[in-house]
C-alpha cells in the first residue's frame, strides 16, 4: 500500500499545527508499514494507491483522480467552524444547499470545493464537533467520517509533571492576530502577571508582530522565538507555573495537549473544542478579548495555578493515530475492489 500526501500550502510560506500533524503522520506511517511519499507536480512517473488530502481538494483535482481511479481521503481542519453552534451550523448548511441548487453560477460552484466532502471515499477529523459540521454544514453521511485524534510525540508522552517552580505562566504559539497575542500581552500588563510567548509571527512585517513587541518587557510579558528541540520545549513547560492560551478559534490545539503532558493546569478559550477536550477540568476565560473580567480571570489563575492539577485527558500518540489512518486507507481500497 502507498499513500501519497498532497497540501495546498508549502510549509515555507504558514509554520504550524498542520505541519507538525502532516510530518508526524507521515513518519508513524512509515514505522507502521505504510509507503508514504509526497506528491511530486512535476514527477510524471509518480504513482500511489491513495491520495490523503490534507485541506478541501479543489473539484478539478478530484475529476482526475476519479479518471484514474485513485480514491481521495481528505483531512480538513474546521477550527473556526466547528465552534459555531448547532443551530449556525444548521443555517450554514441551508446557504450551502440553496447555492448548490441554483441552476446557474457553475463556474463559481467549482470554485468552493464544498462538494469535495461528498466525492471523497472517507473524511478524517479530530473532533466530534468537527464531525458536526461535516453532517450539519455539508451533509455528509456518519459513515463516511472518520474521527482520528492528534497525537504527540512519544518524548512528551513520557514527560510527566515537572516541579512547576516558575513565576511564569507560558503560552506557545504563533504571534498573530488569530491567537490574540497582542490582547493577552496587554491582559498580562493589566493583571500583573509575567507570561512567556513562545512562538514567532508569520511575517515580521505584520502589524500584529510590531505591536507585540512593543508590549515586550521583560517582566510582564517575555518573547522567545520558537523552539524546535522538544527536550527544550518540554524543560521550559516544567517549569511554568501553568499554560494559557486566548486563540480567536481552535480545533484540537496541539500545544495546549503538550502542556497537560508536562502537567500543566490551563486556562484557554471556552469553545466547542476547548469543552469537547477538557471540559470543567480547565479554567476559561469570559469572552476573547481585552477586559477587566479576563484580567481578573488571568489573574486568579496565576495565584491559583500552583494547586491546580493538569486536565486528566486521554493523550494520544502518533502512532495511535497512525493505526487508525492505516485500518481506514485498508477499508477505503478494499471497497474499490
Amino acid at each position: 500500500m502507498k499513500i501519497l500526501f498532497d497540501h495546498q500550502l508549502p510549509f515555507s510560506l504558514a509554520h504550524g499545527g498542520v505541519q507538525i500533524q502532516i510530518e508526524q503522520t507521515k513518519i508513524a506511517l512509515e514505522k507502521n508499514g505504510v509507503e508514504v511519499e509526497f506528491t511530486r507536480w512535476w514527477d510524471g512517473g509518480q504513482r500511489g494507491d491513495l491520495i490523503h488530502y490534507f485541506g478541501a481538494t479543489p473539484l478539478a483535482q478530484i475529476r482526475h483522480m476519479n479518471a484514474k481511479g485513485i480514491p481521495l481521503v481528505m483531512t480538513n481542519l474546521f477550527s473556526a467552524t466547528c465552534n459555531r453552534t448547532d443551530a449556525r451550523l444548521r443555517q450554514q448548511g441551508f446557504f450551502v444547499r440553496t447555492i448548490l441548487k441554483l441552476p446557474f453560477g457553475e463556474g463559481v460552484k467549482q470554485q468552493l470545493s464544498w462538494r469535495s466532502f461528498g466525492l471523497c471515499a472517507a473524511n478524517v477529523v479530530g473532533l466530534e464537533a468537527e464531525r458536526r459540521v461535516l453532517e450539519l454544514v455539508y451533509g455528509i453521511p456518519q459513515e463516511k467520517i472518520h474521527i482520528v485524534p492528534l497525537g504527540l510525540a512519544k518524548i512528551f508522552l513520557e514527560a510527566g509533571p515537572g516541579h512547576r517552580i516558575g513565576n511564569q505562566l507560558v503560552c506557545v504559539g504563533t504571534i498573530t492576530r488569530q491567537k490574540n497575542s497582542t490582547e493577552l500581552a496587554r491582559l498580562a500588563h493589566s493583571a500583573k502577571v509575567s507570561i512567556l510567548f513562545v512562538g514567532k509571527p508569520y511575517s515580521e512585517a505584520e502589524p500584529c508582530w510590531q505591536e507585540f513587541k512593543g508590549l515586550v518587557d521583560g517582566r510582564w510579558v517575555c518573547h522567545q522565538p520558537h523552539i524546535a528541540d522538544p527536550a527544550a520545549m518540554i524543560a521550559l513547560l516544567k517549569s511554568a507555573r501553568g499554560f494559557v492560551l486566548m486563540s480567536d478559534f481552535e480545533n484540537w490545539c496541539l500545544s495546549a495537549h503538550e502542556a497537560v503532558a508536562c502537567g500543566l493546569p490551563l486556562l484557554v478559550q471556552n469553545q466547542k473544542w476547548s469543552q469537547e477536550r477538557f471540559g470543567n477540568q480547565a479554567r476559561y476565560f469570559d469572552k476573547i478579548g481585552f477586559s477587566k473580567r479576563n484580567a481578573e480571570i488571568l489573574r486568579k489563575f496565576w495565584e491559583d495555578a500552583p494547586g491546580l492539577p493538569a486536565p486528566e485527558v486521554k493523550l494520544f500518540s502518533w502512532d495511535d493515530a497512525a493505526n487508525t489512518l492505516k485500518t481506514i486507507y485498508e477499508r477505503v481500497l478494499k471497497t474499490l475492489k
